[in-house]
């Protein structure tokens, strides 16, 4: 009941919606991705269908409807982008230990000590204003666009516009998601309209854009203008960048001091550990009730204040890892919807961390 009445709590306030490029496309499909040779097709034109979304956001967020249709009418479908966003036709198994040498590594570690060393001082600002530690942030940038050396080849309108005319019917959530990139394709033209730039953006084949790759919808309601120039950009502004990956992480619930998770001895029945996977990595669960279900956190984790989530992760054909997560944990994942994702942030905050240490 705890469970349930958390979830649905999180769901009223919009916590399970995914805002970032990690939510709408697997690692393995922006691996690809950038593998692919970006091939425009026509230009939507005078469509119906096209039109008819000019319209409709038109009226929704009060666009000028000529404008508005001009920038669909030019935006231009782009052929590979509907296979980016299914699920892979053939499930592979999941592998904590691969998953985790692929941003564990010396370039990733080293590009991450050499931005932290050039951008000291914002990151303490950032981090004595919204709480959340300097080697989350450059962790996050690390894995999201290697500090700006991978922000995506796609003109955002083209792959906004296609997502939204074109999601192919064959994704399990078709519709969702259709709405969810049309929802986007709305932010987005609204950015367009306020800076008034002929300049073309360019991101992720999902939409997502700048070092961070905010989502438009993530943009308009976490980007802050950390420099105080009066204008956000996360695309050049490695400032605005910083506080804005701080300042979506605090709005998240982020929790200064809380560890993300605790190490677990596991000794739970076969019975006890389907439940305490029930909720996945949702925090449901208090320390005493882990513990009558076998899971017997690390003696720091003992006094912990707050609900607990058994995180699983499975090891290819191997036996699985198992960690306990805290909110923090959980407001990792509100990033990318993925305890994968969440433990590799962590692993290379950490290894930033000790590195920066050693620096003279």
């Amino acid at each position: 009941m705890q469970y349930l009445i958390r979830l649905f709590f999180l769901i009223a306030l919009g916590l399970l919606h995914a805002t970032t490029a990690g939510a709408v496309a697997s690692d393995k499909h922006r691996a690809k991705a950038k593998a692919h040779r970006v091939i425009m097709g026509k230009a939507f034109g005078q469509r119906e269908d096209a039109m008819a979304l000019a319209k409709q956001l038109a009226d929704k967020h009060q666009l000028p409807l000529v404008w508005t249709q001009y920038q669909i009418a030019h935006a231009r479908f782009a052929p590979a982008i509907p296979q980016l966003v299914l699920p892979p036709a053939v499930a592979q198994a999941k592998n904590w230990a691969a998953y985790r040498e692929r941003f564990i590594e010396p370039k990733r570690i080293a590009a991450g000590v050499a931005f932290w060393n050039s951008h000291q001082s914002t990151l303490d600002k950032a981090q004595a204003t919204y709480g959340v530690p300097a080697s989350l942030i450059v962790a996050i940038l690390g894995v999201e666009t290697l500090y700006g050396q991978h922000m995506g080849a796609y003109r955002v309108i083209d792959a906004l516009t296609t997502l939204s005319l074109h999601f192919p019917e064959a994704h399990p959530r078709a519709q969702e998601r259709r709405e969810f990139f049309q929802k986007e394709l709305g932010y987005f033209l609204i950015q367009m309209r306020k800076e008034l730039t002929k300049k073309p953006i360019l991101g992720s084949y999902a939409g997502a854009m700048g070092l961070p790759q905010f989502m438009p919808s993530s943009w308009a309601q976490f980007a802050v203008d950390f420099d105080g120039d009066g204008h956000i950009d996360l695309i050049k502004n490695t400032t605005d960048a910083i506080g804005s990956v701080a300042h979506y992480f605090r709005s998240f619930g982020w929790k200064t001091g809380m560890p993300t998770h605790y190490a677990v001895d596991l000794q739970s029945k076969e019975k006890d550990l389907d439940d305490l996977l029930v909720p996945d990595i949702l925090p449901s669960f208090s320390v005493a009730d882990l513990k009558t279900k076998g899971a017997l956190i690390e003696e720091r984790g003992q006094q912990h204040v707050g609900p607990l989530a058994l995180v699983e992760l499975h090891n290819g054909g191997a036996t699985p890892s198992y960690v306990i997560g805290t909110d923090n944990f959980y407001v990792i994942t509100r990033y990318n919807w993925s305890s994968y994702y969440a433990m590799a942030v962590i692993e290379l905050s950490e290894t930033l961390a000790r590195e920066i240490k050693k620096t003279p």
